[in-house]
């Protein structure tokens, strides 16, 4: 995208968020705070582009509000930007984690979930009961309330994301592909079959938190009974990398990792693939699920970053 039409593309964003008109100068400011510097007379030079375009229209004196057209035109720039961008965001993870799990030092990727400060109990019990049913993808977390990601009269709970066994994969010559996110059936502890499957490649947001959203889990169940509807990803490798990997699952299984569910050519109901292994593991949103179904006010950030895994397993 060339850097005359993005910065058209951020005006109709921004009048996009506003019911009322917006004029030159207020937005030359909110352009400045999204990192595009422009003077007043630059932003009426796109408006006026805009207008001819049939995008905006000017309402007198106040500014610009965005027409139907501009409307249809903001909505289809954003899923085209955000086309991909789950998916790249988790290359990413993937790639910066550094984890070892023969050596059990590295860095991980990690999910960012807040809560109001005097919900931390309730959370903490909610986590508990994932970890004890064994359907997370880690069997610890970490409360923080220092993160420049926390709000003020909130707690943090650091969990592990999943994307950190590509990391492993990958630096061990591994080629990895998350290929679905999906809702796993489980039936007195054994996991029966997917009952929905997202692609993650070409989705706009994440499968799991969709899922959640969705009232598409039955997690709360799952944790008291042992049968339920749980949160699960799909990973897939290369057929010949199958005793590797299976060696590396096992290091990790070492380290507190609750994985795999299930592991061959033909897991589930899931499509076979001759030449590649599907991997299932439960995903660490299972934690988020559950507070969800119990009605916890939770806030959860995939993928927010990465964290020396030290600091999630120790006191430091």
């Amino acid at each position: 995208m060339i850097k005359t039409e993005r910065k058209c593309i951020e005006i109709l964003r921004i009048l996009k968020d506003h019911e009322e008109p917006v004029g030159a100068k207020r937005l030359s400011e909110l352009m400045a705070e999204r990192g595009f510097i422009l003077s007043d007379r630059a932003v009426q030079y796109y408006l006026r582009y805009l207008d001819d375009a049939g995008f905006t229209r000017k309402v007198g004196n106040q500014g610009r509000l965005l027409t139907e057209q501009g409307l249809s035109e903001t909505d289809q720039a954003l899923v085209d930007d955000r086309i991909g961008f789950i998916i790249s965001k988790l290359e990413r993870l993937a790639f910066r984690s550094t984890f070892n799990p023969i050596t059990g030092t590295g860095d991980v990727a990690y999910n960012l979930s807040t809560i109001p400060e005097e919900r931390v109990d309730e959370v903490t019990a909610a986590f508990d009961q994932v970890i004890d049913a064994g359907c997370g993808f880690f069997n610890a977390y970490r409360i923080i309330d220092r993160h420049p990601k926390v709000p003020a009269g909130h707690v943090g709970f650091i969990t592990l994301c999943s994307i950190t066994m590509d990391g492993v994969f990958q630096q061990h010559g591994i080629p990895v592909k998350v290929a679905y996110g999906g809702t796993l059936a489980v039936e007195n502890r054994k996991a029966i079959e997917f009952t929905n499957l997202i692609g993650y490649r070409g989705t706009t947001i994440d499968p799991l938190q969709l899922f959640i959203s969705s009232g598409l889990t039955a997690i709360k169940p799952l944790v008291t009974t042992r049968s339920g509807i749980a949160l699960a990803n799909i990973r897939q490798v290369p057929l010949p990398a199958e005793s590797q990997v299976s060696d590396l699952i096992n290091a990790m299984r070492n380290n507190g990792f609750v994985l795999p569910v299930e592991m061959g050519q033909t897991v589930f109901n899931v499509p076979p693939d001759p030449h590649r292994i599907s991997i299932v593991s439960y995903s660490g949103m299972n934690l988020i699920g559950n507070c969800v179904e119990l009605g916890i006010p939770i806030k959860t950030e995939i993928g927010a970053g990465n964290i020396q895994f030290s600091k999630v397993v120790g006191d430091n």
